[in-house]
């Protein structure tokens, strides 16, 4: 809406003109979001569904009857900011309805008296997976850029079909979904990362694939709608800012799945407009290690199951029961999340896990993009 009042106003008064500013528009969107979703938020969780707890994690009970699911809130009053600083385009709406449609489905997993199967949740969200994909492709070939290789095209991409990218769209946004969504269980820690993955990818998008000059320099595939996708991050960002004011540990509310999972698809989403489908490792590492090395750890127990080992956990007393393969051992070894392990292994607190999850990511993403980048 503002960058269309610019266009018609700038006319009358000249300063309009700044409404049409990608940067201003950022600063708006956030700015704005991030005061909605902090004063509303308080007056409008009690119509949340409660919390049931976690009895299997520790201190899982801290979280029974809080309010949870905020993230159907968060959205909410999200859509509005974004209709207001947001340039149209369709590519971008579609991929808001599809952000719009996996934040649904995680709440209502959040609201039901009993808890969605792995099974159900896994496939709804391959699904959106897939059709965020082709919102993303339009179904055209893109381009892309890998890590370490120059591509044939003169700014080092390289240019795959619609199907290659939707199938690589799929993967990436699937592992980033459900990893954000596995990192939620303590108080600020997916919300913090995922605020540090989005800042990472809003200055990538905005600056450097975004901006022709710096791309052409580093032989990057420029985005022309970089800056446009940097606003919906930003605006993004800022209204999650708003809910982790009151998530902060001890937490007043919880964003549920509906918030996690909204976040992975957005991440996903920045990562395939960036371009490369391994920045992913680059950008979370940290919501990567500590959520999708869970699902790893699971899908290999499982293989391994059907190949006929012995995949029960066993006790450290039970010197009856058969030897297991080594792999078995070490997988049991480690508690998944990473998060749970360094709580109950490690012995640290939760602000330790958060702090020192954030710090780890804050070092590594700027190491693993020189690397990705400057390298090639």
């Amino acid at each position: 809406m503002l960058p269309f009042l610019a266009e018609r106003l700038t006319a009358f008064f000249g300063p309009f003109r700044l409404l049409g500013s990608y940067l201003v528009l950022l600063g708006i969107g956030a700015g704005t979001a991030a005061l909605a979703v902090w004063f509303l938020l308080p007056r409008l969780w009690r119509y949340l569904p409660r919390d049931r707890g976690k009895k299997w994690v520790k201190q899982g009970e801290e979280a029974e009857g809080k309010p949870t699911g905020a993230g159907v809130i968060v959205v909410a009053l999200l859509i509005p900011v974004l209709i207001l600083v947001l340039p149209f385009a369709v590519m971008q709406w579609e991929a808001i309805g599809c952000l719009f449609l996996v934040m649904l489905t995680g709440y209502l997993d959040d609201a039901s008296d009993h808890p969605w199967s792995e099974t159900r949740k896994g496939l709804l969200d391959l699904g959106l997976a897939v059709i965020t994909g082709f919102a993303l492709c339009q179904g055209r070939p893109m381009t892309i850029w890998l890590p370490l290789v120059k591509g044939t095209l003169p700014n080092g991409g390289m240019e795959i079909p619609a199907l290659a990218f939707v199938a690589i769209s799929a993967v990436v946004l699937w592992i980033s979904i459900n990893a954000t969504n596995c990192s939620d269980g303590i108080d600020g820690l997916a919300g913090s990362l995922t605020l540090l993955s989005l800042a990472n990818l809003g200055g990538l998008l905005y600056v450097v694939v975004g901006h022709k000059v710096v791309a052409d320099y580093l032989l990057l595939p420029h985005n022309p709608d970089g800056a446009r996708w940097a606003i919906l991050i930003a605006a993004t960002s800022g209204a999650f800012a708003g809910y982790l004011w009151h998530n902060a540990k001890p937490s007043a509310v919880l964003m549920g799945d509906a918030g996690s999972r909204f976040l992975g698809l957005l991440i996903g989403v920045a990562v395939m407009a960036a371009g490369n489908p391994f920045l992913i490792v680059v950008v979370a590492p940290m919501i990567l290690l500590n959520g999708a090395s869970g699902l790893g750890k699971l899908a290999l127990l499982r293989m391994m199951r059907r190949l006929g080992f012995d995949t029960a956990r066993r006790d450290g007393n039970d010197d009856d029961s058969p030897p297991q393969h080594v792999v078995v051992r070490l997988l049991h070894s480690v508690r998944f999340p990473i998060h749970d392990h360094c709580r109950r292994n490690l012995q640290w607190s939760d602000p330790q896990v958060l702090v020192r999850f954030m710090l780890l990511q804050t070092f590594l993403t700027p190491l693993l993009l020189v690397l990705m980048v400057k390298v090639r």
